[in-house]
């Protein structure tokens, strides 16, 4: 699996040296950055313009990229074992899936799950949550429905909402600051579609984030912040 970018890269040396395997390097260095990738141990190696963007797959590395063990998904039922949980239903940006796994991760989430889709590009992931998904189990659970009915079978409540025009929070939802539940599952829904009506109506607790001015939605991934911080 290749990473790049240099927050990246230094990240997953800081705190996850055993699974980098080789480093990359593409362009002169700050002789102190350069140092400190001497320091890890690791082989380094000096890549072409060419071959640097192909592993890049043409985005921008920074110079820096490094070879880590394959990061994959987590068995399902270590899921249930967490107190906090949060479900990204049908989320596929690589942004805002990024910026909710760094948020899940600062903000002490015990698992993040991928459901209402197939797969997902955890390559992507680590990058855009800047090494954050290195450190965060990740589970995907296709099957939206049947997954919440099992985090409800574990003894978990379900918390989420949808405003009148099909987005991440509800405005006539729970006021936040009234949560108490010892196993909590967040959904967020696609910020385009919403979660479907089928997991809306069976939620425990539809979820509000009061607004000071006329503005219908937030971005997900900053409705994310929100709620997880709320309810945690």
């Amino acid at each position: 699996m290749i990473i790049f970018g240099k927050q990246v890269v230094l990240y997953a040396l800081k705190h996850h040296a055993e699974q980098v395997e080789t480093l990359f390097v593409a362009k002169e260095l700050d002789k102190k950055i350069f140092s400190e990738l001497k320091r890890a141990g690791r082989p380094i190696e000096r890549l072409d313009f060419k071959k640097a963007q192909a592993l890049a797959k043409n985005q921008n590395h920074q110079g820096m990229l490094a070879k880590i063990n394959a990061v994959s998904f987590c068995e399902n039922r270590l899921a249930f074992d967490e107190n906090f949980a949060v479900m990204c239903v049908g989320i596929t940006d690589a942004g805002n899936l990024g910026a909710i796994a760094r948020t899940a991760w600062a903000l002490g989430v015990g698992a993040l799950i991928f459901s209402g889709v197939k797969s997902i590009n955890i390559e992507a992931l680590i990058r855009t949550s800047s090494g954050a998904a290195l450190d965060l189990p990740l589970y995907l659970m296709p099957d939206t429905l049947q997954s919440v009915e099992n985090f409800r079978q574990a003894g978990f409540q379900t918390f989420g909402g949808v405003l009148e025009k099909r987005t991440e929070t509800s405005a006539d939802g729970k006021d936040l600051g009234a949560i108490r539940a010892k196993k909590k599952l967040l959904l967020l829904g696609a910020e385009d579609t919403g979660l479907p009506k089928r997991i809306e109506e069976r939620l425990d607790t539809r979820l509000n984030i009061a607004m000071a001015h006329q503005f219908d939605s937030l971005n997900v991934s900053a409705a994310a912040a929100i709620l997880i911080d709320k309810i945690r």
